[in-house]
């Protein structure tokens, strides 16, 4: 399904068939990264944050994405396993949300994703300790430079802390601009991962 029009709304039955029909348009007309999307999270205190990461695999169970355990987001996922995506493609005039719980990946989906990494960016797995001050870049240049020299020969292990999470949706809304601002918005809602999708249209 390419289109989410007023008389087909009805049609979908799958939100993430509907996902996968727009994020292939995504990869063939967004200039950069298709698989941008914004992660909000929000810790034990509930004051939300937000950045953007890379979507690296998905399918009906869920949107995937892998980080440092021990950054500001990994530390607030261990506080509160729930999260938001916004996924913007603006060469389409479409977004994309998602609210759900999180669960981490299996070790060898997390082993996997890592091992196809380049080279470079294993070593700056283990060189930076994200979201912790950094004194100076000539640190940061020191710790990656510490770390190449220690798997030169051989394969980069994955750190125990760089791991990936599942964002497992109970909502996803689909959004496509309209003329004068009457966006066409439409909402798959559960109440549990096991509960079976509620259709409905949204005003604008």
């Amino acid at each position: 399904m390419n289109e989410l029009k007023s008389g087909d709304f009805t049609e979908v039955q799958n939100p993430f068939d509907l996902f996968e029909s727009w994020f292939a348009e995504a990869r063939l007309s967004e200039p950069n990264d298709p698989e941008a999307m914004a992660l909000a999270t929000a810790g034990i205190d509930g004051l939300p944050d937000v950045r953007m990461v890379l979507l690296k695999a998905h399918d009906s169970q869920g949107f995937v994405f892998y980080t440092n355990s021990e950054s500001a987001k990994g530390h607030e996922l261990a506080e509160n396993m729930q999260a938001a995506l916004l996924f913007h493609w603006k060469s389409l005039r479409r977004q994309v949300r998602v609210r759900g719980i999180v669960e981490k990946v299996t070790t060898s989906e997390s082993d996997a994703y890592f091992e196809s990494r380049p080279r470079d960016s294993r070593i700056g797995a283990w060189a930076s300790q994200q979201s912790r001050p950094l004194e100076s870049r000539f640190a940061l240049e020191k710790a990656v430079a510490k770390y190449a020299a220690k798997y030169a020969i051989g394969a980069v292990p994955r750190p125990e802390y760089w791991i990936g999470y599942r964002v497992k949706p109970l909502y996803l809304e689909f959004w496509k601009n309209g003329a004068f601002r009457l966006h066409d918005r439409a909402a798959f809602r559960r109440e549990t991962i096991d509960a079976p999708w509620q259709k409905s249209r949204l005003y604008p």
